[in-house]
């Protein structure tokens, strides 16, 4: 499928043949073309904040990746699953971009498995800067999603290392007053931009979105990029936390090769990011503090354990959640390392599951895809060992030494099944 991503006022006269018409920073002005980003600049602009010039370009970037990753649906593709996507996207540094043009097609076909194909066209959007620009005091910025392992990380920086990060959200349906919530309470209340890419797309979309953590990332850097730090020529770390096992994700069956596990925070995505940070120019530096570190380690060692058991039952992990009435279905992959992590902790878990008891031997329960997935991993490592069951999960250049990622997945494992066992699944 071919895409064009512009603004609205370049008047879609520029680029070649295309299936669909994307408006940046705008509302689509007809029913055929789609739309992304609409309110974005207008709140920067509210904000007085003057983030990098490239760093604008990136947003655009992964507003129109995410644009054609929701419009594409992939059961239309010869496989049912790759897509061939090709994208023309307004940029307001064309050239600097299609010299770094092979990163991004690593990148995104590391995140998605699709084959990827962007060509870059001038009259992108370049905000003018304040005429007295705010720059935040705060020394760092981190990603608050509402989930545990943010919410965690949040509270690690503050209470342990010191940190005064400043907080950064995607609006999501149900998490939106969480994340509010969340910030206002953590080290007695914390700055925090909540933003929403409004990704609208005319007939029927694609529902796995496996790009979607490109505009995670695009968010923090715009807003790294506008703090004082970063204006005073240092470098300023963007912190993503998340558990080094959800972090690996490995397919825990052959059926669940790719992209059908997220790789949202996977070192050799975030590698490639950085890279592509660095031969930009932007001084900001990628991390994820627990790379190597389970969920269960991670709720065992948060630093203020009085806080964190008040509050991590309100967090939110399942990938389900909207689809059951803004309630954990309790089955899920991300639901399963959720409990298995509380189980660690020793803590209870308060948390409303819809599926509760997993025993019942019935496709609801213990026979429900994903719980026989993780009965079928932890059973796979017993019999064959793990390196057998990782495949070529972290084969790589940009992982010279797979020993201590093969820890965390190990451990990660081990977690889940002991929980499974706890539960009753055989």
């Amino acid at each position: 499928m071919r895409l064009l991503c512009a603004p609205l006022d370049l008047g879609f006269k520029v680029g070649s043949v295309r299936d669909l018409e994307v408006v940046l920073y705008g509302h689509p002005d007809t029913q055929r073309r789609g739309g992304a980003g609409a309110n974005i600049k207008e709140i920067f602009k509210r904000l007085e904040l003057k983030p990098e010039p490239r760093a604008w370009d990136f947003l655009t970037i992964a507003l129109a990746v995410l644009a054609a990753d929701t419009a594409v649906r992939r059961d239309t593709s010869p496989d049912g699953w790759t897509r061939e996507i090709e994208i023309q996207i307004a940029v307001a540094d064309p050239k600097f971009w299609a010299k770094h043009l092979d990163l991004l097609h690593q990148a995104l076909q590391f995140l998605t498995t699709d084959i990827w194909s962007l060509k870059f066209l001038p009259g992108g959007i370049l905000p003018a800067p304040p005429k007295t620009p705010k720059m935040p005091d705060e020394d760092c910025v981190a990603l608050l999603s509402g989930g545990l392992d943010s919410f965690i990380g949040a509270i690690d920086l503050t209470a342990k290392n010191g940190k005064r990060p400043y907080l950064v959200s995607q609006v999501s349906v149900g998490d939106k007053q969480k994340q509010k919530y969340f910030a206002s309470k953590i080290a007695g209340g914390l700055s925090h931009l909540q933003l929403n890419h409004v990704i609208t797309c005319p007939q029927e979309n694609e529902r796995s979105q496996r790009a979607r953590s490109i505009i995670f990332f695009a968010y923090g850097i715009l807003l790294a990029t506008s703090l004082k730090q970063y204006h005073l020529g240092k470098r300023v770390t963007l912190y993503v936390c998340e558990n080094g096992f959800i972090s690996i994700n490995p397919p825990l069956t052959p059926m669940r090769l790719g992209s059908l596990s997220t790789r949202t925070t996977h070192p050799i995505y975030m590698t490639l990011l950085q890279t592509l940070l660095d031969a930009a120019g932007m001084s900001v530096k990628l991390e994820n503090p627990y790379q190597f570190k389970t969920k269960g380690q991670m709720l065992k060692e948060c630093a203020d354990q009085v806080f964190l058991r008040k509050f991590a039952s309100n967090t939110t992990s399942c990938g389900r959640y909207a689809r059951n009435g803004f309630t954990h279905c309790g089955r899920c992959v991300p639901c399963l390392i959720r409990r298995a992590s509380f189980r660690e902790w020793k803590k209870a878990d308060k948390t409303p599951y819809v599926y509760d008891d997993l025993s019942p031997a019935d496709l609801h329960h213990s026979g429900f895809d994903d719980v026989r997935a993780a009965g079928l991993a932890v059973a796979t490592v017993k019999a064959d060992g793990l390196d057998a069951w990782l495949g070529s999960s972290l084969s790589s250049r940009f992982i010279p030494d797979t020993s201590p990622y093969k820890d965390v997945v190990r451990r990660g494992l081990s977690e889940l099944g002991r929980f499974l066992k706890v539960a009753g699944v055989k």
